[in-house]
């Protein structure tokens, strides 16, 4: 395989953990959800080694207890000449005194030659159906099959990112980091594991509607079933200790949502930092 493909295929899984980490934490037991009526619009950089790659949007619109998200990005690397890619990906649900409830999710996405649509149906918090364009004629024998519970009790990458339940706890608490998310993206299941940290700063540079400090958590990739066991990316994701989330309150719309991402990568830090929101609150 040439140095291009490989710095393709490179990219690829990078942005894809960044983007299927960027998790806050899911419901404890007892908490009741409270994202605000209204719509935020948060807007991220992507980054590797310093050098912006691109951004996406991501826009949160909830309306009594019914909620959608909208996701949109673009990236390229040297232009577009060694990687280039567009996405967007959807959620919707509703907001149940014990946590989301999706009720379907969408990804379509293009990366020149590789294109890809998915969809997922969930009926009272299990999928219930999938469907993924172009589907692969041949199966990998490496690849660990999805048995039916492991898809019970689940959330898709977007309602887990960005509609947690917001714990009764300071900015900056790290109880917030003490969580495990059940993850399924169409292929995937996988968990992914929050331990608390540090503390930090967010410094001059952050939203003004942002409150501070962030909760700064480790996360864990653990691989439940849907993968490949050969898969160096997921072999990577496995033993890497160097992943973390930035986690900040919003108090306006009452979420918590991901400030930064860090990736380590044989190139550098992957990052993702959110560099604008915009909060427009529902007006009685």
């Amino acid at each position: 395989m040439n140095s291009r493909h490989m710095s393709l295929r490179y990219a690829g899984a990078i942005f894809a953990a960044l983007l299927l980490l960027s998790v806050t934490p899911g419901p404890s037991a007892g908490e009741t959800a409270q994202p605000k009526p209204g719509r935020v619009v948060a807007t991220y950089d992507a980054a590797l080694a310093g050098i912006s790659l691109g951004d996406f949007k991501v826009t949160t619109t909830i309306e009594g207890s019914a909620y959608k998200l909208v996701a949109k990005g673009r990236f390229s690397m040297l232009a577009g000449l060694v990687y280039s890619a567009t996405g967007k990906t959807t959620s919707s649900g509703t907001l149940t005194p014990a946590a989301p409830q999706p009720t379907t999710f969408t990804l379509d996405y293009d990366g020149g030659k590789k294109r890809e649509q998915r969809y997922i149906r969930f009926n009272n918090g299990t999928v219930s159906e999938v469907s993924i364009v172009p589907r692969k004629k041949k199966k990998n024998s490496t690849r660990i099959p999805v048995g039916a519970e492991q898809l019970e009790d689940v959330l898709d990458p977007l309602t887990a990112a960005f509609l947690a339940v917001r714990p009764n706890t300071p900015a900056g608490d790290l109880e917030i980091c003490r969580q495990t998310i059940p993850v399924f993206d169409g292929k995937q299941r996988f968990d992914v594991v929050l331990t608390p940290k540090r503390s930090e700063s967010l410094g001059s540079g952050a939203p003004k509607s942002l409150s501070g400090p962030a909760a700064v958590c480790r996360v864990r990739y653990v691989p439940v079933a849907g993968h490949r066991t050969d898969h160096s990316g997921v072999q990577f994701m496995r033993t890497t200790k160097g992943i973390e989330v930035w986690l900040v309150s919003v108090p306006r719309a009452g979420l918590y949502v991901p400030y930064k991402i860090l990736v380590p990568t044989g190139w550098g830090d992957g990052s993702i930092t959110l560099t604008r929101l915009k909060i427009k609150p529902n007006r009685p």
